[in-house]
């Protein structure tokens, strides 16, 4: 429990960005899982953009680091030359 007016107010604007970061981590995660448990390639090509995009605005909004969107994004690309053969 908080001890000053301040606190009590930082807890809940914590409260707040705490839920919209999990919108987002959610809804990226979600993009980047179609992708990754896509049967075939064009199954995996149309849901790309898609969890790019969620990866970039993750990344954006400093939800995730730079380097760990770059990585993800790298890994997504792997995932569809594999699926390519």
């Amino acid at each position: 429990m908080p001890n000053t007016k301040q606190a009590k107010k930082r807890m809940e604007t914590d409260d707040i960005r705490r839920m919209r970061n999990k919108v987002v981590r959610s809804s990226m995660r979600s993009a980047v899982k179609k992708v990754l448990s896509a049967e075939t390639t064009a199954d995996a090509q149309a849901a790309l953009p898609t969890a790019f995009k969620q990866v970039d605005k993750a990344a954006k909004k400093n939800i995730i680091h730079d380097n760990a969107a770059a990585r993800k994004k790298a890994q997504l690309n792997r995932h569809i030359q594999k699926l390519n053969g």
